[in-house]
């Protein structure tokens, strides 16, 4: 009889990549494919054509030096919980014959080997070997990742671009960012992450047994986006320059970083902050089939002595000083990602706070989390992993201490500013989504304000108080500051008694990186006033764009009032930060309905000048799945007010909504101008 021959197994790249949902990963030299779902492969034989009645299958699928040896069998009906291998025997091709492998919901991800070894009358003739990539599978409703809502997956798993939120919350900026995961290359970044991480390199046959966990894959990839006491993937840096790296203002995507790791042999890439180690794990754990998306948390607490306190210091003038190992970081940008956890039990499962940003360790390493977003809200800090540091982070109280000569001479309580706004991209809408509810029992006083706030009332939450026994004093911006326009702001003060006050009013601001103290003051006033009993003066007051220009940017500033009386010497303190939002950059497409893909299109971006002063710098333009890499052109002074227009060219390769961003980086002013544009690309 003449021997089963196996020429070739063919892995059906195109109905494999579709039935997977994993079309985008098409480049990918390796098939891609989602756990608990079937994946079809065709048998190629040489020869003779299969016998069911003397020939025989076998299937081995290998993880590193793990594996399962399963049988072929003619039944469709498969555990979810097992490997499983069958022909379907309604549609059986003897001589091309389809076999279906199907991995169980909970099996570990990774890159997979198998083997196909035929049997006649039980003796092995012959095999052939082939490889693929198992994900995670939100779409499978035994995975652990399961989401239940089609459009949340879309957003959550496949898209590829978005916007990351920071500024304040009166003055919300989005921040367009490409999280690339289905660019050239970072496939392969992300499962190598997994490879180098020391858990892998410590025990090999544990962490793959591991793997099928979503909450041991997480704290894992956690740990390894910070450079810290691993090979991790990004250095972080908060002051001083930038010089050997790159500031970490002008990375645009997540692409550039993970593939530059994986192609220097796993060295730090330099530099980042909070927004670039979420949105960089926001990719790695899309790639890896985790729902995820980038929260911001503005004014963000750490809290360095777990006592839900954060003392704030000023001079007798209005000054922050440093003089607190706790601060308050105007925002800070975490991930979550959407998982079970069967270790907590089903009410905990759900979204999960993931902060790979190094501030704290946990487990002896730098990484945070999952903490239950449910076990935030209801003070569960029993409950694994780190959740009372991140309730710190948006639930802590800010005392406010004016000193003067080394003595407290005034304070105020704040408990309403930490955590005062989380939000995160709105599922198919390019805005931001108010989701503080989720976190905290009380309504956000931000949650009806626009990135461009309205004037505020008295009654406004968007005004800070200070009051003692004598006087009051009530500081309110009276709108959003814009860049080009004076910042309008009104001070309150209030005399409680019933005698005549003369009080002196010292006005002070300072220029702050999110995360940092203030710099040294850039503006103040000072002067007296004098109230009559019960009585309420209210002042307005103004910056100029040229008092600010030198301090504006990427930056916040903190304004402070202090009253002093001049009899008791009784201090009173209010206080607000703020940043001055910009001009986008505006994004025309002239025909947006026509786009498809493999068709040069084109874009004129536009840039008005809002400064007093001529400037001049360097436009890039960059859009995975719409151009590779990135375009430089270089910006020739600009007169104030004045407009100038670059057209460029792109031509997609993918369909779907993509987001073409430019950036305009300014070379005489540290300052940075975005803007972004949505495309539809159709089917031809």
């Amino acid at each position: 009889m003449e021997d089963l021959k196996i020429q070739n197994v063919n892995l059906e790249e195109s109905e494999n990549l579709e039935r997977h949902r994993t079309e985008g990963f098409s480049g990918s030299k390796t098939l891609v494919v989602r756990r608990g779902a079937p994946i079809r492969v065709t048998m190629q034989l040489q020869g003779r054509a299969f016998d069911p009645k003397i020939d025989s299958l076998r299937i081995k699928v290998l993880l590193g030096r793990l594996y399962v040896v399963m049988p072929v069998t003619f039944s469709k009906k498969v555990s979810p919980s097992l490997w499983n291998a069958y022909m379907d025997p309604e549609d059986l091709n003897l001589q091309s014959p389809s076999i279906f492998i199907s991995s169980p919901a909970s099996a570990a991800v990774g890159c997979y080997g198998f083997q196909l070894h035929a049997f006649t009358q039980g003796v092995k003739k012959t095999f052939a070997f082939s490889k693929f990539i198992l994900l995670c599978n939100p779409w499978c409703r035994e995975d652990a990742v399961y989401i239940p809502f089609e459009d949340q997956r879309e957003e959550y798993v496949q898209n590829d671009s978005g916007l990351l939120f920071i500024g304040t919350p009166m003055n919300i900026v989005a921040r367009p960012w490409s999280f690339d995961q289905f660019e050239p290359g970072v496939l392969e970044a992300c499962l190598n992450l997994l490879q180098v991480s020391p858990q892998h390199q410590k025990d090999r046959r544990v962490d793959y047994l591991k793997r099928n966990n979503p909450v041991y894959i997480s704290r894992v990839v956690s740990a390894m986006i910070n450079s810290k006491d691993d090979r991790g993937v990004v250095t972080g840096k908060w002051e001083g320059d930038y010089k050997g790296g790159v500031n970490p203002s002008l990375w645009t995507g997540s692409g550039d970083i993970l593939t530059q790791w994986a192609e220097s042999g796993y060295k730090a890439v330099k530099y980042g902050q909070c927004w670039v180690f979420a949105a960089v794990m926001c990719t790695v754990m899309r790639v890896l089939g985790i729902p995820c998306r980038v929260v911001t948390n503005f004014n963000s607490a750490h809290d360095t002595n777990a006592n839900l306190v954060i003392e704030e210091y000023y001079s007798e003038t209005g000054q922050k000083l440093k003089h607190s190992a706790d601060s308050i970081w105007n925002f800070h940008v975490w991930v979550e990602c959407w998982m079970n956890r069967q270790d907590l039990g089903s009410v905990m499962d759900g979204w999960q706070v993931l902060d790979p940003t190094p501030q704290e360790r946990s487990g002896g390493v730098f990484c945070c989390g999952p903490a239950p977003v449910k076990a935030i809200k209801d003070r569960r800090i029993d409950l694994f992993y780190d959740v009372p540091f991140v309730y710190a982070e948006v639930n802590a109280d800010i005392h406010r201490i004016v000193v003067s000569e080394g003595r407290v001479v005034g304070h105020t309580r704040d408990t309403e500013k930490v955590g005062s706004l989380l939000c995160t991209k709105a599922v198919g809408l390019p805005r931001h989504q108010n989701i503080t509810g989720d976190y905290k029992l009380i309504r956000s006083p931000y949650s009806t304000i626009s990135s461009r706030s309205s004037t505020m009332s008295e009654d406004s939450t968007l005004i800070s108080r200070g009051s003692s026994r004598g006087m009051v004093v009530v500081l309110a911006l009276d709108k959003a500051p814009f860049a080009g326009e004076p910042v309008h702001f009104t001070v309150k003060v209030v005399n409680k008694q019933r005698v005549a006050k003369k009080i002196k009013v010292h006005l002070n601001a300072q220029a702050k990186e999110y995360n940092h103290n203030p710099s040294d003051t850039f503006w103040e006033s000072h002067g007296v006033v004098e109230l009559g009993p019960m009585q309420a003066k209210v002042f307005h007051q103004q910056i100029l764009p040229a008092e600010y220009e030198d301090v504006v940017g990427d930056t916040v500033i903190s304004l402070a009032v202090v009253l002093e009386d001049l009899t008791s010497h009784e201090r009173t303190l209010a206080s607000e930060e703020f940043n001055i939002a910009s001009a986008q950059l505006s994004i025309q497409i002239a025909d947006e309905d026509s786009i498809v893909p493999n068709k040069e299109q084109a874009a004129v971006v536009t840039f008005t000048n809002p400064f007093s002063h001529p400037v001049s710098g360097v436009l890039t333009v960059a859009g995975a799945g719409l151009i590779r890499g990135k375009v430089n052109f270089r910006m020739l002074p600009l007169r104030p007010g004045s407009s100038v227009s670059q057209r460029i060219t792109f031509i997609p390769n993918k369909v779907g909504t993509k987001m073409l961003q430019a950036r305009l980086t300014f070379s005489d002013i540290n300052y940075t101008i975005r803007g972004f544009k949505m495309i539809a690309v159709r089917r031809a």
